[in-house]
């Protein structure tokens, strides 16, 4: 196993890269705040990423987190900061490398599978939408988490949960609040198989192995796949653009409405 790390002596990384016989495993590695998203993380993932399109062994890519749960979202703070200046031209670029980390996961060559343990919120969500296929824990919970709170959607989350093909568990998530949990969101086909929690990377990897076996024949066959899908990148740039600024502009309401508390 080749396992690579994006730390530097000042900080230490928060996205691991491991690679077995042709899958590659991405790991968010920030346990104690539930995998949230960070500024510094995003920029982590979409680096690792570049790394794995530049590695043509690589057939197969297994994204999952650290400890007991997949992505809790962006991280609270950033978002906070967003609130209190979102005109502001280093936060707007800072949501953008948010928005495209995983943007990025989607657009990587190979085939991807999202691990999901724990749950996946808001920005975990799109994380794991932006993947190929699913594989939850039994008693994983998929919810957009937006509406909980008092946020707009962002991330091209509407273009996202539209292009699985299941508008009203996605309407049910994005307008009403609700959420899914391990095989309701395979029956809604929002995932493939649910599985018992500590089997979840290891099922994620055993189908990993398959396209891994031939790396170059995976990365035409995904592209070929995603194209006939029209899983472009087009529709997702410009739901990503069309809920950018109502995002900001509820992340600004949020923060007065909180200074006027």
């Amino acid at each position: 196993m080749n396992v690579m790390s994006t730390a530097t002596n000042e900080s230490p990384s928060e996205v691991q890269l491991a690679v077995t016989g042709g899958v590659a495993v991405i790991t968010l590695d920030a346990p104690q705040r539930r995998n949230a998203l960070t500024v510094a993380m995003a920029r982590e993932l979409i680096a690792v990423c570049d790394r794995v399109d530049a590695d043509p062994s690589i057939g197969a890519v297994v994204v999952t987190g650290a400890g007991a749960y997949f992505c809790a979202g962006g991280e609270r703070p950033t978002l906070a900061a967003a609130g209190e200046r979102p005109a502001d031209p280093d936060m707007f670029e800072a949501m953008g490398d948010i928005y495209q980390s995983f943007k990025r996961v989607g657009e990587l060559e190979p085939p991807t599978i999202a691990a999901i343990r724990g749950g996946a919120v808001g920005a975990g969500m799109n994380l794991a939408l932006a993947t190929d296929l699913r594989i939850v824990a039994d008693d994983a919970r998929l919810m957009s988490g937006f509406l909980g709170i008092h946020l707009h959607q962002g991330g091209g989350h509407g273009t996202l949960l539209a292009r699985t093909g299941a508008r009203e568990a996605g309407n049910a998530m994005a307008l009403f609040g609700e959420s899914v949990v391990g095989q309701r969101a395979v029956d809604l086909g929002l995932a493939w198989e649910s599985v018992p929690a500590d089997a979840v990377e290891s099922r994620a990897v055993e189908l990993a192995a398959v396209p891994a076996a031939d790396p170059e024949l995976a990365r035409r066959t995904a592209a070929s796949m995603r194209l006939q899908a029209s899983l472009d990148d087009s529709a997702w740039s410009r739901g990503l653009q069309l809920e950018r600024a109502t995002q900001m502009w509820s992340m600004r309401r949020r923060h007065l409405d909180a200074e006027r508390d």
